[in-house]
């Protein structure tokens, strides 16, 4: 069997903007991106805390320790500049291996900084 779960996830980021006339995506500063292992293009799920609004997009790479949170595209409707997101990663993998499997959490202050994290080990997931 095969389940989905939670990879790793950028924890109360703050968008520092939102441009509709681009390309759909989600600009996020590859410093942020590296340390949650999101790697260019992968899929994301968002969820807005401060609108309660969820969708999925891509990430692309913002300017490394920038702080940048950029919802582009159609998205752009969906979060505005301060609003707080909760940005999710997920794989597919088997049941055993999943059991074993504990996501990456990074956790942000004001500004994208971040306060906090737990990586990721094998071993650590739940039972």
């Amino acid at each position: 069997m095969q389940i989905t779960i939670l990879k790793s996830k950028l924890h109360r980021a703050t968008v520092t903007h939102a441009a509709l006339d681009y390309e759909g995506s989600l600009a996020i500063d590859s410093v942020l991106m590296k340390t949650a292992n999101i790697i260019p293009f992968e899929q994301l799920h968002v969820y807005n805390v401060s609108n309660g609004e969820r969708f999925t997009t891509y990430a692309i790479k913002g300017e490394a320790n920038s702080g940048v949170i950029g919802v582009n595209g159609a998205a752009a409707h969906k979060a505005a500049p301060n609003d707080i997101l909760i940005i999710c990663t997920y794989a597919v993998m088997p049941k055993p291996e999943a059991v074993h499997f504990s996501p990456v959490l990074v956790y942000l202050l004001a500004k994208n900084t971040i306060s906090h994290q737990t990586l990721g080990v094998l071993g650590m997931g739940i039972k």
